[in-house]
Order: C-alpha cells, then structure tokens, then sequence
C-alpha cells in the first residue's frame, strides 16, 4: 500500500497537472464548426466571423499561446505575447518542448521585464500588443490569455505624456513610503494606457475573450495582472487620495500631473464592456477541486479548508497544528469532550485573527464532525502566506510553514503523555504550484510528527534552522533531502497548496 507521503505528493502532483496551460486551455477551450466556425470557452459560444488574433501577457502564457494555436489553428491570423525574459530557454532546458510554440507560429513572443520589473523591452511589447487591438474590427475575435504571475511588468504602457521611467520612480517612491501593494496597483493602473480595462477598450468594437490563470486570493478580475479586460474599481480620485495620503502630490512629474486632470473623474461604466466576456480557467480553487476528486478515489474523508489562507507562516502553522489534532482526537472519541471543545475554541480565535477572506471555520468545523470516526481523513487547503524574515538563511514560505508544522506536532506529541490518545500517523504537505519556493529549486517540503526526534538523531536542531529562516538547508540535510518536494518547472502558478493527510492506526 502507497505510504502517506506517497499519497500527499499525487494529490500535489494532480492539484498541479489539472491547471498547467495545455491541459487547462484544451478543457476550457473547444473550436467547433466548419461553415460557420465557434470558439467554446467552457460552455459559452463564441461565432468566429472573420478574423481571430490573440495576445497574452505573464509567465504561464508560453504554455497556454502553444495549446491555444493548436486548438485555433488556420483560424488564427497572428498573435503576440509578452513573456518574461528568459523563459523559452528555461522551457527548453528543463526539456518542456509542449509549453513552446511551434517553428513556424503565427504567434510572436516578445521577452522582457527581467526581474519582474517593466523595462525597454516589455514596454515594446506592450504597445505591439497596443497596435494589435487597436486595429481591430466588430467582426474580429481577440483571444487575450492573461497569467496573473509576471502579468502587470508585461504590460507597461503609461498613457503619453508619461515616461516609463517617470512611472517607476513614482512606484518606488510609494513603495519607499509604505504604500500597500493594492495602493500601488490603483496607481498604476489609472497612469496606464492598457491595464485596468484599457486594452478592452482599446479593442471595441471587436468581439473580446479573455481565459485567466490566476494567482490572487479571491480570483478579482481587476486585480489580476491589474485587470486589462475588467472594469476597474477604482477613479481618478482613488489615485489623488492616494498621491495626497502618501505626500506626494506636490512634486509629480508634469506629465503625471497632465494625466491627471484631463482624465475623466468617474471609472468607465459596465455597460462599456458588453463587448468582453472574462473567463478564470485556472485557480487554486480548481487545483484544491482536482486534489479532493482524487483523495477521495484513494479513500479519504475529504474536506476543503479554503483556497484564501493567508498570514504569517508561523500563525498559519498553528492554525494546522490544531486542525490535526482536533481530528486526531475525533478518532478517540475525545473530540466530543472538554478537550476538543478547547481546541474548536482555539481555532476559531486563530481563525478570527488571520482574517481569512470567505472562511467560515464554524461551518468547516461542523463538516469535520459530520465525518465521525472515519478511519482516514484528508485536508486540502491553499493561497499564499507570509514570512517575516529574522534570519540569513535559504528557505520559502512553503518549507518553513512545513517545518513550523512539523514543530508544532512535536510539541503537541510532547504535552499528551499523561492521556496518550490513539496513534495517528499524520503527513503535512505545502507546496508552490508554480514548482518554486522561494530562491530554491524546491517547490516545498513535506513532515511528519515524528521529525523533530529523528532530526535530533542527525544532529539537527529544527528550532535553530527556524530562527534563522533556513528551512531549505533543514531539508537538504535530514534523511538526505527526502522531505523536499521538487517537481521542477510547472509553467503554471495559482499559489500554494497544503495538505493534511491523517490515518487511524
């Protein structure tokens, strides 16, 4: 029989595969018809009435533009994708060929923002993009494929007079002065030409279709790589206040300050996009779908905790911790007594304070009762957490929320000695479904309660690699790196995903 660990690594490995481009684009995408040709997005139809152009922009897109002209075939007459540097030869040497486009594409790939920063080149591929869309006619079909990852510094195009320079020296001032990302995003999308529902508008009259990958807790069109084809939020007077909040209204660049007044006051209304239809064909909440499906076929009671956890990594450990050990208690029939009463008490503290976006723990805790004593029970969960870095070492978010587990059921163990309850054998996973953590070629890292004993025997103290965030080093050295997860290059990215695996022994 497979092991726990065994079975973690294919729910991962499955939660993975379901939202990598190829597969996700030829489940969402259908092209049917030959007098009169469709283009069905997952059960929407769409009439191909003359010509059909695409354009893409983020770090998932290479994969998703390769399926798409497969799929689209003749009917495609050009396309063009902005792309981050460097990444055909990554695909190319981690021996991907089906995430490339084919010799002789119609497609043309334009590779910019190196370090996830606009510059020269992206800026020349976004007004390509630009051109492209603006040449289009009512009887036109534009694809737009939109990866969330990379998909803002793809798309630079501030509105004229703005200098790219002069935008970026205004972000970083903001950055410098504390300004939230969310702040930084309203920013830029009201000096942009193409983001914030530019580049729908600058496509009318023709028929608009946008498949999204994204990687934003909650899936918000118009925040995902700064929502080109969604209509946003936000105003001119969200910018000011900001500007104002931050004291930087008073040395604007002249350009920046032109832009501003002559920009209509209130946000383009709805109704101007009757003309787009925006489709999400990739989320962690897919990925965490695909995960249940087959942890289900492998005989576990399986529940979805949420596809929004975020928090500090030590907090969001805590959080798992309790979890566990509330169903481990669940197997005793002590679930029902004080000290499960305690532990729900706990969580749902710990709930309250991480502020979870849509997480109704009461009602997850009540699902979890439901199970009874089932024998085997699986936990999925995902989104993307935070470290707070104290320390010099190597690491990510996902090995060290795997480490801190690994901790915290160690010390969990510890305290119960007097009123021993039924053995659990118990597997945390947390990996990053793009196949990276941090600055290492892991993906993430797997534990058990018993680490932390069989680390001592190494002479590793899981304790001192924590305080220094040095996660990764911890890995690499304990049972000679058979707890790191690495899958390599995945080409896709919808944040993280946890699993909690429990068994009755």
């Amino acid at each position: 029989s497979m092991s726990l660990c065994e079975h973690a690594l294919s729910l991962f490995r499955s939660a993975v595969g379901t939202v990598r481009p190829a597969p996700m684009l030829k489940r969402a995408v259908k092209l049917q018809g030959d007098g009169c040709p469709q283009l069905l997005v997952k059960g929407q139809a769409f009439p191909v009435r003359r010509d059909l152009y695409l354009v893409g922009f983020g770090k998932a897109v290479l994969g998703m533009a390769a399926a798409a002209e497969e799929i689209l075939g003749d009917h495609l007459v050009r396309g063009i994708i902005n792309v981050p540097l460097g990444i055909q030869e990554s695909l190319q040497r981690a021996g991907m060929p089906e995430m490339l486009l084919k010799p002789h594409s119609k497609i043309q790939v334009i590779e910019g923002a190196k370090n996830n920063l606009p510059d020269p080149e992206a800026l020349k591929g976004a007004v390509a993009i630009q051109e492209l869309a603006e040449g289009l006619t009512a009887d036109d079909l534009l694809l737009v494929l939109i990866s969330g990852r990379g998909g803002s510094a793809l798309l630079p195009a501030p509105i004229p007079p703005i200098l790219l320079e002069e935008k970026e020296k205004l972000t970083k001032m903001l950055a410098s002065r504390g300004a939230a990302i969310q702040e930084l995003n309203i920013v830029r999308k009201t000096l942009s030409l193409l983001k914030g529902g530019g580049l729908a508008q600058l496509a009318y009259p023709a028929r608009v279709v946008s498949l999204i990958l994204s990687d934003v807790i909650g899936d918000p069109l118009d925040i995902i790589a700064s929502g080109p084809t969604a209509a946003s939020s936000h105003s001119v007077q969200d910018c000011l206040q900001i500007l104002a909040k931050y004291n930087l209204l008073h040395n604007l660049p002249k350009s920046v300050e032109t832009v501003l007044s002559s920009s209509p006051s209130k946000p383009t209304a709805p109704e101007d996009y009757s003309h787009v239809c925006n489709i999400i064909i990739g989320s962690n909440t897919l990925a965490l779908d695909e995960a249940k499906r087959q942890a289900e076929g492998l005989g576990y009671a399986t529940l979805i905790l949420s596809a929004a956890i975020c928090g500090e990594v030590s907090r969001v450990a805590t959080l798992y911790c309790q979890l566990i050990r509330l169903v481990c208690l669940g197997f005793t029939g002590l679930g029902e007594g004080p000290l499960g009463d305690e532990v729900r008490r706990n969580l749902l503290q710990l709930a309250a304070e991480l502020e979870i976006p849509g997480l109704n723990l009461a009602e997850f805790l009540r699902a979890l009762r439901g199970l009874g004593r089932e024998r085997s029970v699986c936990i999925l969960a995902g989104g993307e957490t935070t470290v707070q870095l104290q320390g010099t070492g190597k690491g990510g978010r996902n090995q060290e929320l795997a480490l801190r587990v690994g901790l915290g059921l160690h010390r969990a163990r510890a305290m119960e000695v007097s009123s021993p309850p039924g053995r659990c054998e118990i597997v945390f996973l947390s990996g990053g479904t793009d196949g990276q953590d941090g600055p290492t070629e892991a993906a993430g890292a797997f534990c058990s309660p018993e680490l932390v004993d069989e680390a001592l025997q190494e002479g590793l103290d899981v304790e001192a690699f924590l305080s220094n965030n040095d996660s990764y080093t911890f890995f690499s050295q304990f049972h000679g790196g058979h707890h790191l997860l690495v899958t390599g290059l995945t080409g896709t990215n919808v944040m993280d995903i946890q699993a909690i695996l429990i068994r009755a022994t």
